[in-house]
């Protein structure tokens, strides 16, 4: 081929590529913008945190990193919020729930964990910490937690019920057995038979439940479908 032809080939070659960066660059912007649009449909949008399925997958990943003696999972439950809607109004419980998850955010972005809204006041949470420092790191998380915030001139309290689950205690146990431990465990302390810091059992891990959830959870006086 004459060395005029080849230079008009690339030269065609050169106005085609260059002509296709910027639609390759849309795409790619493109990509990004759906998956972070998906990303902030996952979330709660009262509290900012995900919902139960991801905190599910985090912690499925976190028990295949063969470091279970270091993962834990926790159920927090509210004690109060009803109050707090009953005397304030629902935009009061709204910036409870709101203020809980900022709380929440703020502590795992400094540890590898994830917190997620189950729904209502209550809350989960899947992280890896250190075993010597782990229950002390937990109660200065339920502490924090339990800080009066002000709303509208008025200052709010709600305290927080916390059941732990640690996965060496339960060999074997997926994330999901995991979080019906550590509700248990939340519910012995709300309910005053534990006191917290405890740690769920084997047996807390396999409480018999109703319609899929422990007895004494909303849902369980309906008949089983």
């Amino acid at each position: 081929m004459p060395a005029t032809a080849v230079l008009r080939q690339r030269s065609r070659t050169l106005v085609i590529t260059a002509a296709a960066v910027p639609l390759a660059l849309a795409v790619l912007a493109d990509n990004v913008r759906v998956r972070r649009q998906l990303h902030a449909a996952r979330r709660d949008p009262l509290s900012g945190l995900p919902g139960r399925d991801d905190l599910t997958a985090y912690g499925d990943r976190l028990l295949r990193t063969g470091r279970r003696d270091r993962v834990y999972v926790m159920l927090l439950d509210g004690n109060g919020f009803k109050v707090i809607n009953d005397t304030y109004g629902h935009a009061a419980g709204d910036a409870v729930i709101a203020a809980t998850g900022r709380r929440l955010a703020t502590w795992t972005t400094r540890r590898q964990a994830l917190a997620a809204r189950l729904g209502g006041d209550e809350f989960a949470v899947a992280a890896v910490l250190p075993t010597a420092t782990a229950l002390s790191d937990i109660t200065a998380l339920r502490d924090q937690l339990q800080q009066p915030l002000t709303h509208d001139g008025q200052i709010l309290h709600l305290g927080m019920s916390v059941g732990i689950a640690r996965a060496t205690d339960l060999p074997g146990g997926d994330i999901t057995r995991l979080l019906r431990a550590a509700d248990t465990a939340m519910y012995k302390i709300k309910t005053g038979t534990e006191v917290f810091p405890y740690l769920a059992t084997h047996a807390d891990a396999h409480t018999s439940t109703v319609n899929g959830r422990r007895a004494g959870r909303p849902g369980t006086h309906l008949p089983a479908a």
